[in-house]
């Protein structure tokens, strides 16, 4: 006979046990022990639903009422590419379609990509800077994502911990909580076009700290920081004793006076790790090819074997598609300039109808014209609105009643604020916005002081 353990059980590892012991024959088992990964949520449970922008919108659209004839307009995400003014450059199109056809993609990769892909990825990236890049400081990626997962993993060491930008992008902080990698933030002031406070860096960061994040041009504010303040980011690094990752997939989408540098320029000072993508500049997010550029002329990440930890993650993690990787250096050889100016011409259209317009909406405030990126982040005076609780219930009462997805900022790091991307044609985008005036005044508070 058999017999029954004593020791305690979750209720679901119970509840499980107990269905399958009974009427089959079989002893319940005493716990399903593989049940303890999700106890108390679990790390990747946590991070997937709380740190995740994707989770956010699709809860956030769940609450669009189906029966309102008017088209959803998707305000949350910079992925313009459903839109046909954003189409992709036909030099890029014909690039994979000539790669597919050669009938040699159709094989695994090596793990870091395609020799003639990095090389030419070097080449490009070595433009923008004051030295060379070669074949081996390029790794290429599943967009940037990998890139942003593949970064992480290797710096994660028990006990270390992280720069994190607040407000920022949500998937540094997930892959952190995933590696058991420690957060700490440091802020972005709005009222100094969301510059990084540079004087907090030294007083958040200990001997355990292994690198710093920053975002340029910026998601989810859309500045674009100075040669200056760039290099004052390097020289605390170098103070720091830590590399700089420095997300640039939104590289060259600028449209302000402030010129797009990338931090690879001062990786004499520091050592960068440069995340990059096609997606963004290319308006192609599903073709996923990224990368990982290490800008460090010194050799410091390859004596510290920083490199080589990367390409054994690599070797035991996914890849980028082949022929995507093989059409790389026609894409990025053949595709005209005219397609780039077209792009930044839509998005300085869009970002200034979207400043001008939000201006007219009195519960929301932007602190900082945009001058890069899809995106504009706003402040919500949860004060004029009635029943309105925090940014996450403004977002879905806003999908409820008005068929238009925002992004909260609480899922960025800042509560109460809301990010808007202009990435969109400039009907939606003004029809959007309307839709959002119209919910604001519908929801203003009565016999306020100073009106509404």
């Amino acid at each position: 006979m058999a017999t029954t353990a004593t020791h305690p059980q979750s209720n679901g590892a119970r509840a499980a046990a107990e269905e399958v012991g009974n009427g089959n024959g079989h002893a319940a088992a005493a716990e399903w022990r593989f049940a303890r990964a999700a106890k108390d949520g679990g790390a990747l449970a946590a991070a997937g639903d709380k740190m995740s922008i994707r989770a956010v919108r699709f809860k956030i659209s769940a609450s669009v009422d189906a029966r309102d004839p008017r088209p959803v307009l998707p305000l949350a995400h910079g992925d313009p590419s459903p839109f046909p003014e954003f189409r992709t450059a036909a030099e890029a199109e014909d690039a994979v379609a000539a790669a597919l056809r050669t009938g040699k993609l159709n094989c695994y990769p090596a793990g870091v990509g395609l020799p003639d892909a990095r090389r030419a990825l070097a080449k490009h990236l070595s433009s923008d800077l004051p030295y060379e890049l070669s074949s081996d400081d390029i790794f290429l990626t599943a967009g940037g994502t990998q890139a942003i997962e593949v970064v992480i993993s290797v710096l994660a060491q028990p006990g270390t911990n992280i720069l994190l930008p607040r407000p920022g992008y949500p998937n540094y902080e997930a892959r952190a909580a995933l590696n058991r990698l420690e957060v700490r933030r440091f802020d972005l002031i709005p009222e100094r076009g969301w510059e990084i406070d540079i004087d907090s860096l030294e007083s958040i960061a200990d001997k355990n700290t292994t690198a710093m994040v920053i975002i340029n041009p910026n998601n989810p504010c859309g500045s674009v920081y100075t040669r200056e303040h760039l290099e004052k980011v390097a020289e605390v690094a170098r103070k720091l004793g830590i590399l700089v990752i420095a997300d640039e997939v939104y590289g060259n989408l600028v449209f302000g006076d402030t010129p797009f540098i990338p931090m690879g320029v001062f990786g004499h000072i520091a050592p960068v790790l440069s995340i990059g993508s096609l997606s963004k500049r290319w308006i192609v997010p599903g073709w996923r090819l990224g990368w990982v550029a290490v800008c460090d002329p010194k050799k410091i990440l390859q004596a510290t074997k920083i490199l080589t930890s990367i390409t054994n993650f690599l070797n035991v993690s996914t890849d980028p598609a082949t022929f995507i990787q093989g059409a790389l250096p026609q894409i990025l050889e053949n595709t005209k300039e005219d397609f780039f100016k077209r792009i930044i011409g839509l998005l300085e259209e869009t970002s200034e109808i979207c400043y001008r317009e939000i201006k007219d909406i009195r519960c929301i405030t932007c602190p900082h014209k945009p001058e890069g990126s899809m995106f504009v982040m706003v402040k919500l005076n949860l004060y004029l609105l009635e029943g309105i609780h925090d940014d996450i219930d403004f977002c879905c009462k806003l999908a409820k009643e008005e068929s238009v997805i925002l992004c909260p900022g609480s899922v960025l790091g800042m509560e109460n604020w809301v990010r808007i991307t202009f990435a969109i044609d400039s009907s939606s985008l003004l029809d959007g916005l309307e839709r959002i005036k119209s919910f604001c005044q519908r929801h203003k508070k009565k016999n306020l002081l100073n009106g509404f």
